[in-house]
Parts: C-alpha cells; sequence; structure tokens
C-alpha cells in the first residue's frame, strides 16, 4: 500500500512544501515537478498520476516538490529550486528510506522544463549524479515557434487558447528576453546535449507542445543520449487538469515506471 506523507524540503532560497509518496525502502528516488505555466500549480495537481505511478512501480518513491513561481521571482527561482531539491534528497536520503542508488527528475509541462533544466544543471556542475529524466508535455521552448504550437484549422479554438496559456506563462517566468536563450530556460535551443541522463519523453497527439517535446528527444538521440519519445492520446483542449489526467492513463503510468526502474529502450 502507498505511503504519502507531506513534509518540508530547501529550496534554493526557502523552504518548499513537498510529498513523498513511498511503498517502503527504495533504490529509485525520482523528483517530480508540476505543471502550472511556472504561474501556478502546487502538489494537488499530479496527485492521483504520482500515486499510480508509486503503485505500479515497486522499488521507487516519488518526492513531489513545490517551486518558487514567477509571481513571486522569475527565473531562475524555479530552476534553482528543482536543482536544491535535487541536492537536499541526496543528502537525506536516509530519512527517504532511499538507498541513494538511483536518482531521476521528472515533470510535467513547466514542471517538465524545470526537470531538464536541472537536468543541465546537474550535468554542469558535476552532480547529483542522475539515472534517467522523465519530460511529460514538456515545455522547452520559450519561442512558441513550432508547428504544433501554431492553430489549425480543425481545432484553431482550442489551440489558440492553451498556446495563449504558455505564452502568459513564459511572458512571467522570463520577463527579460536575454534569458529567453538561457540554456536552463530553454532546453531545445542548448547546443550542449551530451553526457545527459537518459530520457523518457512524452508528447501528446494534437498538443501544442508536441513538436518541440519530439524535437527534443531527436535532439538527445543525436548526442548520444538514450532516449524514448511516446505520444499520447490528443489531450482535452479545455481542460486546465487535462494534461496531468492524461498522463495518468495506464500506457503513461507503465512506461515511467519501466523507465525508472531501469528498463530502457533506445529510441530508433
Amino acid at each position: 500500500m502507498n505511503k504519502v506523507s507531506d513534509m518540508v524540503v530547501q529550496g534554493a532560497a526557502s523552504p518548499l512544501a513537498a510529498r513523498l509518496y513511498s511503498n517502503g525502502p527504495a533504490d529509485a528516488l525520482m523528483v517530480f515537478l508540476h505543471s502550472g505555466g511556472f504561474c501556478g500549480g502546487d502538489l494537488e495537481d499530479a496527485d492521483r498520476f504520482l500515486q499510480l505511478l508509486a503503485h505500479a512501480a515497486p522499488g521507487l518513491s516519488v518526492l513531489a516538490a513545490n517551486y518558487t513561481l514567477a509571481s513571486q521571482s522569475p527565473f531562475p527561482a524555479a530552476v534553482d529550486d528543482a536543482y536544491a531539491v535535487l541536492e537536499w534528497v541526496v543528502s537525506h536520503a536516509p530519512e527517504l528510506e532511499w538507498s541513494g542508488r538511483r536518482l531521476l527528475v521528472a515533470g510535467i509541462e513547466a514542471g517538465a522544463n524545470l526537470a531538464a533544466g536541472a537536468a543541465l544543471i546537474a550535468r554542469d556542475r558535476g552532480g547529483p549524479a542522475l539515472a534517467g529524466q522523465v519530460l511529460i508535455t514538456p515545455m522547452l521552448d520559450p519561442s512558441l515557434s513550432s508547428r504544433s504550437m501554431r492553430a489549425t484549422e480543425n481545432d484553431q479554438a482550442g489551440t489558440l487558447r492553451m498556446a495563449q496559456a504558455l505564452e502568459a506563462g513564459y511572458k512571467d517566468y522570463l520577463p527579460r528576453a536575454a534569458d529567453r536563450f538561457h540554456p536552463y530556460a530553454s532546453p531545445l535551443h542548448t547546443s550542449r546535449l551530451r553526457q545527459l541522463p537518459p530520457a523518457l519523453i512524452l508528447s501528446a497527439e494534437n498538443d501544442p507542445l508536441m513538436d518541440e517535446a519530439e524535437q527534443y528527444g531527436a535532439r538527445l538521440i543525436a548526442a548520444g543520449v538514450p532516449t524514448r519519445v511516446l505520444r499520447l492520446p490528443p489531450i482535452p483542449r479545455f481542460d486546465e487538469s487535462a494534461r496531468n489526467d492524461c498522463a495518468c492513463r495506464a500506457m503513461a503510468v507503465d512506461e515511467v515506471a519501466n523507465f525508472a526502474g531501469g528498463g530502457m529502450r533506445r529510441q530508433e
């Protein structure tokens, strides 16, 4: 049976609310970052998904952590928090009942941007060593220039509304134009992708974020990073919780559980 415990962890500048999902002693620990377009969201958003994931992956514990929202402080506050939580879990492994063997970082949407950024920081600073990164419908390109980001004739209103929400999030998170080119804010456009941890990237059919997710996967593969890219079914357009609900589908849960446990099929 899953054990769910609320706790406080240390962020880059202040304590952060967190929630641990576990089945007892674990060899793998995943730090998970919520969605919300950098401006909203909290630990409740992905609660159902993470409970399903912890149940599906024996030996995996998941630590979901809040981070500084853009309304409080813009980039790099949130990604600095993400990296700080990775450092915190390493130094508090015994109280988390974690062996310290496998550490992963994951997130949905804006949280996936932070997960990708934290993986880049960990590589650049020489640790903590990551066994993998899981990016679910990630926001990776502040330019919002991909084909899937543009409204389509078949679903113009829904796509446009989602794209506008993403644009508003980036505006708050990256108010300084120069930051939109920083690799920790715009992982898709960094030229340094070698030596990153293996990646599982989940996109979704007809999602404005689909192209950038799959392009990042292709770039990781070209850089020699073991990467699996999987496209999920379409996400409902007008449901704020849709990304989290989409991730709850058995296919996504099973893929993430397999990856977290060390199963990795290189994308052809």
